[in-house]
């Protein structure tokens, strides 16, 4: 399986429930509450993801980190980001050394 597409099927599945009915869609029902309550969800998410990471807690680290992607793909589109963009930095960073990639974004 390829996670890109699957990350990329996911963003269109968002993006296409995002103005719906939010008595039907939970994405639409996100989006209608607006960017803080967006972003509250992404910080619960990731709060949980480490929760189950210092557990040890494998099953639950997997769940909670599908269910932190998810948010972030919804605040994403929320805020007109493309994954595609993403990506891209993801690309442009990659063979840098973290040390060295954080330094250049102070200068």
């Amino acid at each position: 399986m390829d996670s890109a597409t699957t990350l990329a099927r996911l963003e269109a599945t968002i993006a296409s429930r995002a103005g719906g009915d939010p008595d039907k869609s939970y994405v639409a029902r996100l989006n209608a509450r607006g960017l803080a309550k967006i972003a509250q969800k992404v910080g619960e998410e990731a709060v949980e993801t480490v929760i189950a990471a210092m557990a040890g807690d494998r099953e639950e680290l997997v769940g909670e980190a599908a269910d932190l992607m998810f948010h972030l793909l919804v605040l994403l589109g929320h805020q007109g980001v493309a994954l595609g963009d993403v990506l891209a930095e993801l690309d442009r960073r990659e063979g840098l050394s973290g040390i060295d990639e954080k330094a250049a974004r102070s200068q």
